[in-house]
């Protein structure tokens, strides 16, 4: 099937398809440079991405923007004329500073989800990077185009549109989680193409709108473009790839797990998330506790006094390797990956 290229603005993806941010370092400048280079959108998790760096502990403000940097040139130097972006959470603190170094260093694009991205187009102003929202609902979508065309005076250059079988942080209640089948969502889907369409005529512009969420096959594609969507976001398929950045043993969890150890964990913060059963998530269960030993200031809503686990050390655990002591965030149908492949044959694979 022959597909069309994914047009942001005057920013141009030979392919419509975008690699999803996954963060703590999965995706990092080797994924994202891999994926621009053949062709689609490769997006850089700007997540605690500084966690490697020796002063990390001490300054993760300081270790993260500068790590941020690094990435971005060595994907640069992986697919000159690629798309390259960030995705960066609103959950996150320091969030304004992360936007601006992001748009400082002339990277294509930011998406924006963990909450609704209200400042985004007043922190990226006079820059010509691109931002997107992301949205699971029609509600939220309404929320955020009608605050930015009232407070900004403007549009996204893109909307995502993330559904229930994503991984990570979800934008849903657990009981939406239960709720929602293939077809209440797809009307969603539907609802919000119509929001984003109103404004698009507004602006006199093309809002292109991308599907993500357990889209892991060429069937799935298929299925989100006979929706009307433009392009779309494909996350976990690509941690099994020779390219993506995390430690092979967390691609061997991927490999190893199957449908039933894919559940819904409760993050630190109060989200929910989908991650892969483990010895982690057992001790978890039985309300045992994980000492905080030091605060990496990541998000915004945690208290360290107050939660069970911190989500920083989790999840670098889990890009090192350590994955008994790791969570293991993925998408719904991450348990149908049984091999190792490149980003290449990924692609192809999808858009067939």
């Amino acid at each position: 099937m022959g597909y069309k290229p994914l047009k942001i603005g005057n920013v141009t993806a030979k392919l419509p398809i975008i690699q999803g941010g996954m963060g703590i370092g999965i995706s990092l400048s080797n994924l994202a440079g891999a994926v621009a280079r053949e062709g689609g959108v490769g997006i850089i998790s700007a997540a605690q991405i500084g966690f490697r760096e020796p002063d990390f502990d001490q300054n993760p403000l300081k270790s993260n923007l500068r790590a941020m940097e690094m990435e971005y040139q060595k994907a640069r130097q992986m697919a000159p004329e690629g798309v390259i972006g960030f995705n960066i959470m609103v959950a996150m603190k320091h969030y304004e500073e992360y936007v601006k170094c992001a748009a400082r260093m002339g990277a294509d694009l930011i998406i924006s989800g963990a909450g609704l991205p209200t400042m985004l187009p007043e922190l990226v102003k006079g820059y010509s990077i691109k931002i997107a929202p992301i949205v699971s609902t029609k509600k939220s979508a309404q929320v955020i185009l009608k605050y930015w065309d009232k407070k900004y005076q403007r549009c996204p250059d893109l909307v995502v549109i993330e559904g229930p079988k994503a991984g990570g942080h979800l934008g849903f209640h657990k009981e939406e989680l239960e709720d929602y089948l293939e077809a209440s969502y797809d009307q969603e889907v539907l609802d919000i193409i119509s929001v984003v369409a109103e404004y698009a005529e507004k602006y006199q512009t093309k809002i292109p709108v991308v599907l993500a969420g357990g889209i892991d096959s060429s069937d799935e594609v298929k299925h989100a473009f006979a929706l009307g969507v433009d392009g779309v976001q494909v996350a976990s398929r690509f941690v099994t790839t020779v390219e993506c950045d995390a430690s092979p043993i967390y691609k061997e969890a991927y490999l190893n797990a199957s449908k039933e150890d894919i559940i819904i964990v409760k993050s630190p913060v109060g989200m929910p998330g989908r991650a892969i059963r483990n010895k982690f998530i057992e001790q978890l269960e039985s309300d045992e506790k994980t000492p905080i030993q030091l605060c990496h200031q990541c998000l915004r809503s945690c208290n360290p006094l107050e939660i069970p686990y911190c989500i920083t050390d989790a999840l670098i655990n889990a890009a090192k390797g350590d994955v008994d002591h790791a969570l293991l965030f993925c998408g719904a149908n991450a348990y149908k990956q049984n091999k190792m492949e490149t980003v290449k044959e990924v692609i192809e694979s999808l858009m067939i």
